[in-house]
């Protein structure tokens, strides 16, 4: 069903390539039941499902086909020790043959083992206990929050290396807080890129969502800089000097340039001796990481001696068991360390930049965002491949933003690999983010219950969707949320069910309230009707800034890049009618005197206080202010459906004169100061 309502059917030849990619023959009627029978079959002799999630407090129930044979169940613990319950009290037996294992209230919250023999047939599952819902934290519960989202790789200061980095971060944070009382601040994706140039400007298609950007370093942070000698001071010092000057330049950044300057200071840095303590750190680190980190190094290794895997056969004629592989690790274990270095030196910078938000008095934090996917050539493919669908992208079917769809090139998670591992790869990514955050915004988080599955060689719009089991990953979330005392934001803008929105709003998990996109029908609801339970803003990162918004530049811009399927004409009309609607609408709720109208370009900073009056007249447990609009920025970060066509994700913070506003001064901007005083209210 579509945004309109209107039914759209997929066709045959989808759906039977999309069953292809998850390992179902479905290409002839025969193939069909063949395929169908051999799914009930393995139901059928399976003596317990692989992944099993309970809400606690909740009754929950669970098959076990044990074919007539006597059973025993054990439970082990996440810390290791065995259930001490009797599990066999909870067996009930059903006309069928089969038993039902109600499972007892009393098993703690966390990943827990289910073991059952029954006779020589074993069966293993991964229970997941997790709260039925995420706590709202104390401090969001007692009041409205508010906080700002930034494209952190924007805001430089003369310490940049020509991109904003760990160390503006920190900067960032501990201003906001002391300089506006902002509660949180909301950053583009840091999921890790490839280890050298040309880097993928885009933060929503990473190599790997399990670590960090590294290109987002502060070198001058590392504790093992202050210990240089002086001729290695001095070179990073001029590697420094290099690509500083960018900080000043309000075109595009060039990405490149400051990371192959900057990681070569960081293998000096590296090469610098450490002391015993921060040794062991490192080896902590690397222990408590696990194999996927080893995954990872390796990779970014091949990546860097064998060539981009988009440029060579290497990656496509290896894999992790390869002996070619094996040898890589040995030849440059160099590389392999500096690696693993370098993302704890990112996790250390990060874990930092949240320390000194709560210690500066925000009630979050961080606000970390979680791509959908990942790289089909990257490192979490590439060395894990099962956990992919082969043959397939994710994307979005047609909507009034795209009218094309959207592919996103990235290949899904393939959901029955998940639950037979036991969702452990999203398990550890979850984690991961909520270690050094006090709260995670999930990026099109209607992909926990389904995504739009394209096939390879078809457009967007030429997809269907595949459904995951959203309990579990939902229960994951509560799992870890609930552990990190944070909060968890989805973004479900565009089409998303009822029953999507209605599972989100019973775990706990806030949506997201968008003022251009609080509309039906050309009419714009009153932010006082919105739903409490969401994190509101004026804007997104694919749309303009407000000023820019105000303007039409988003009319302009997608005429200039050939992205409309209608005239131009057509597309102006409907956004003159949007802009003409929303601006009624401050006037009608009392956000704007309706005398500005009659010289918007002369009182744009009016009605982008009214807007943000807007927010603060919701009953939203969050609102964030972006900071382009508070320094008045009329750029786009991102426009969907282009890739080379427009620079995306590399737009410098600039005023609206087009004049670079360093960090070192963006908060004492007095436009800036207007928007948080509204904020604050």
């Amino acid at each position: 069903i579509d945004q309109l309502g209107a039914y759209v059917e997929i066709r045959d030849e989808v759906l039977v390539s999309v069953l292809r990619a998850l390992g179902v023959d479905a290409s002839t009627d025969e193939a069909v039941t063949k395929s169908y029978e051999a799914t009930v079959r393995k139901t059928q002799t399976t003596l317990v499902p692989s992944t099993i999630v309970k809400f606690l407090g909740t009754p929950t129930a669970i098959p076990i086909r044990p074919a007539g044979r006597n059973v025993t169940l054990r439970l082990l613990l996440e810390d290791g020790t065995a259930y001490a319950g009797n599990l066999a009290m909870c067996l009930l037996a059903e006309n069928d043959g089969t038993l039902r294992l109600n499972l007892p209230d009393d098993i703690p919250s966390g990943y827990h083992t289910l073991r059952i023999n029954a006779g020589d047939a074993y069966g293993e599952a991964t229970l997941i206990c997790a709260p039925a819902s995420i706590p709202v934290p104390k401090a969001v519960a007692d009041r409205q929050r508010w906080g700002w989202m930034a494209q952190m790789y924007s805001v430089r200061s003369s310490e940049s290396w020509g991109v904003g980095d760990y160390g503006d971060l920190r900067h960032l944070l501990k201003d906001a807080a002391e300089k506006t009382h902002a509660d949180f601040m909301l950053i583009n994706p840091i999921h890790a890129c490839a280890p050298i140039p040309p880097l993928e400007p885009s933060p929503y298609l990473p190599e790997s969502r399990r670590f960090l950007n590294v290109t987002y370093i502060r070198p001058q942070d590392i504790a093992e800089y202050a210990d240089l000698s002086e001729s290695d001071k001095a070179e990073v010092a001029r590697l420094h000097a290099q690509v500083s000057a960018a900080n000043d330049d309000v075109n595009p950044m060039d990405i490149n340039s400051a990371w192959c300057h900057k990681r070569q200071a960081l293998k000096i840095i590296f090469r610098q001796p450490r002391s015993v303590e921060r040794q062991s750190a490192f080896e902590r680190f690397k222990e408590q990481a696990g194999p996927d980190l080893k995954a990872f190094a390796a990779w970014s290794v091949a990546f860097e001696v064998w060539g981009a895997p988009w440029e060579t056969s290497w990656f496509n004629d290896t894999n992790r068991d390869s002996p070619e592989v094996a040898e890589l690790i040995r030849e440059h274990a160099d590389l392999v360390e500096f690696q693993c270095w370098l993302q704890w030196i990112a996790d250390e910078q990060v874990s930092a930049a949240q320390q000194i938000a709560k210690n500066s008095g925000m009630a979050l934090g961080l606000m970390q965002d979680m791509a959908v996917g990942v790289h089909s050539l990257g490192a979490d493919v590439w060395w894990n491949p099962e956990r992919f669908a082969k043959g397939a992208t994710v994307g979005a079917p047609p909507d009034m933003f795209n009218q094309q769809g959207q592919d996103w090139s990235q290949p899904p998670l393939n959901p029955i690999a998940l639950d037979q591992t036991g969702y452990k790869v999203y398990r550890d990514m979850v984690h991961g983010m909520f270690s050094n955050a006090g709260a995670v915004r999930i990026d099109h988080i209607l992909g926990l219950f389904r995504l739009w599955w394209i096939p390879e060689g078809r457009k967007a719009m030429d997809g269907t969707y595949v459904h995951y089991d959203s309990d579990i990953m939902l229960g994951i979330l509560a799992l870890e949320a609930s552990r990190a005392g944070g909060v968890v934001v989805g973004e479900d803008l565009g089409v998303v069910p009822a029953y999507v929105s209605k599972s989100l709003s019973e775990h706990g998990i806030l949506g997201c309230a968008v003022e251009w996109f609080e509309q039906f029908d050309g009419v714009f609801r009153a932010p006082k009707d919105w739903r409490p339970y969401a994190l509101a803003s004026v804007n997104t990162h694919d749309l303009p800034p407000a000023a820019g918004y105000l303007e039409y530049g988003h009319v302009k811009l997608r005429e200039q890049l050939g992205l409309l399927s209608g005239p131009v004409e057509e597309f102006k009309k409907s956004a003159e009618a949007e802009h003409n609607a929303m601006l009624n609408m401050l006037v009608k709720e009392g956000y704007l005197d309706a005398d500005v109208l009659e010289d918007e370009l002369a009182n744009e900073n009016e009605i982008i206080d009214a807007l943000y009056r807007g927010l603060k007249g919701s009953p939203c447990k969050l609102m964030a202010a972006s900071i382009v609009d508070a320094v008045g920025e009329k750029r786009t970060q991102n426009q969907p459906g282009t890739c080379n066509e427009y620079p995306n994700w590399r737009i410098p913070l600039a005023d609206g004169d087009g004049n670079v506003v360093p960090l070192e001064e963006l908060f004492g901007n007095t436009r800036l100061q207007e928007i948080a005083a509204i904020m604050r209210g």
